[in-house]
């Protein structure tokens, strides 16, 4: 393959990248993740995470298919793509499960002295903080799982060199990242407390992505094992 195929290829393979991040059931789950934050660039963060987790699994399975030449039967990845639906399912009941528990609200109170003699307590919430980094890992390796037979097998059929195939696979994996982040960093703004003061329209927001994923997760199962 000379240079300038290979490059047009690695051009196409950072295409479909960026393009992968924006179907339905990731941007469902991320926004499922991002949800649960308050500001933008930590949703980015969980948006790179989830790539890098997506990417790992990718090319985790290409090493075996291409380098190994081990061939996993298509079949089989109709059951991946239903365990992606099962995590669907949980991350939608999980975000309303800590949602509905007030988010793991703590109360601090202190005493406050105003102007006269009398003495009294407030009690002010602060949303204690989350590392959703690794959960974002996970969910991303899961969602590599869907798709990644498929890719892997187009790749093969028509790239002949092992390490242009590895290397198309990684290209992939970067477009997914930035991708991820773009769509974690844009589906968080609404959740964004500068934007959103009414507790009302938060629940409202929350309800919505959770139903959405939930019912998203449903179809993919029913799809992939009837």
């Amino acid at each position: 393959m000379g240079q300038l195929p290979l490059l047009i290829l690695l051009f196409y393979a950072l295409y479909e990248g960026l393009l992968h991040a924006f179907e339905a059931d990731h941007v469902l789950a991320v926004t499922n993740i991002v949800s649960q934050r308050n500001k933008i660039f930590p949703s980015i963060k969980d948006g790179i995470f989830w790539g890098l987790g997506h990417t790992s699994t990718i090319f985790l399975i290409g090493i075996i298919m291409i380098l190994f030449k081990v061939n996993i039967p298509e079949n089989s990845f109709s059951y991946f793509e239903a365990a992606v639906g099962l995590m669907l399912i949980l991350v939608a009941s999980y975000r309303l499960y800590i949602f509905f528990r007030d988010e793991k609200i703590i109360i601090h109170k202190h005493r406050h002295e105003h102007a006269g003699t009398n003495k009294h307590l407030h009690a002010h919430v602060h949303l204690k903080g989350k590392n959703l980094h690794k959960t974002s890992y996970g969910i991303g390796a899961v969602h590599g799982l869907a798709g990644s037979g498929t890719l892997v097998v187009l790749i093969m059929t028509q790239i002949n060199s092992v390490t242009n195939s590895l290397l198309f696979l990684v290209i992939f994996g970067l477009g997914s990242i930035i991708g991820m982040s773009l769509v974690a960093g844009i589906f968080s703004i609404p959740f964004s407390k500068k934007l959103i003061n009414s507790k009302k329209l938060k629940i409202t927001l929350v309800v919505i992505s959770s139903v959405l994923c939930f019912g998203y997760g449903c179809y993919v199962i029913h799809s992939n094992l009837n």
